[in-house]
C-alpha cells in the first residue's frame, strides 16, 4: 500500500539528461520576435536613409561648379546657369549652348530635345557632368527651365536675367 492521500501513487521523479538545459520554447520565440524586428528597423532606416539621400535635388551655380571643379570631377549634378544669347546651335543628337554666371562660362553639349521655354539669356539648370575634372565642358542629358517669375521669386539670390546680356 501507498502513503498518498489520494492513491494515486508517489510523486514522479525527476529524470536526469545529460546536456545543458534546452531553453523554454517561450524563450526561443521572444528571441526570434526580437531578432525579426531588429532586421525590420535595419531595413527601414536603411531605406530611408538612401530615399532621402537620392532624393534630394541641389544644383551648382557656375561660379560654385567652377571653383571646385576638381573635387566634382566627373560625377553627376545639376548645374545652374543663365544661356548666354547667340550661344545656341542644334545639332544632330541635341543642343550646345553656353551658360554663365559672373566671369565663369561653361560650354553645354545636350542630348535630347531642349524644352519648348528654353531660349536665350534665361535661367536654366541642366543635368549632367563635365568631361573632366579641369574642363569647362559640360555633357547634359537634361534642362530644366523655370518660369523666370516664378524661378526669380523663389530663388532671389540665384541668377539675375536682365535684358541684354546676362554676364
Amino acid at each position: 500500500m501507498t502513503d498518498t492521500i489520494d492513491g494515486a501513487g508517489p510523486p514522479p521523479t525527476p529524470t536526469s539528461t545529460d546536456g545543458p538545459a534546452l531553453p523554454t520554447p517561450r524563450r526561443r520565440r521572444s528571441r526570434r520576435l526580437v531578432v525579426v524586428f531588429v532586421i525590420l528597423i535595419a531595413a527601414l532606416i536603411f531605406l530611408l536613409v538612401e530615399g532621402l539621400g537620392s532624393s534630394l535635388n541641389y544644383f551648382d551655380t557656375v561660379d560654385q561648379a567652377m571653383a571646385h571643379r576638381s573635387t566634382l570631377g566627373t560625377t553627376t549634378f545639376r548645374l545652374e546657369g543663365a544661356v548666354v544669347p547667340g550661344s545656341i546651335r542644334p545639332t544632330s543628337v541635341g543642343t550646345n549652348f553656353t551658360i554663365c554666371e559672373g566671369v565663369h562660362t561653361v560650354a553645354v553639349r545636350n542630348t535630347g530635345s531642349p524644352p519648348q521655354l528654353f531660349q536665350n539669356n534665361i535661367p536654366v539648370v541642366v543635368v549632367g557632368h563635365f568631361t573632366s575634372a579641369t574642363s569647362n565642358q559640360f555633357v547634359s542629358n537634361q534642362i530644366l527651365v523655370k518660369h523666370s517669375a516664378t524661378y526669380s521669386s523663389k530663388y532671389p539670390t540665384r541668377v539675375k536675367v536682365t535684358s541684354g546680356n546676362s554676364c
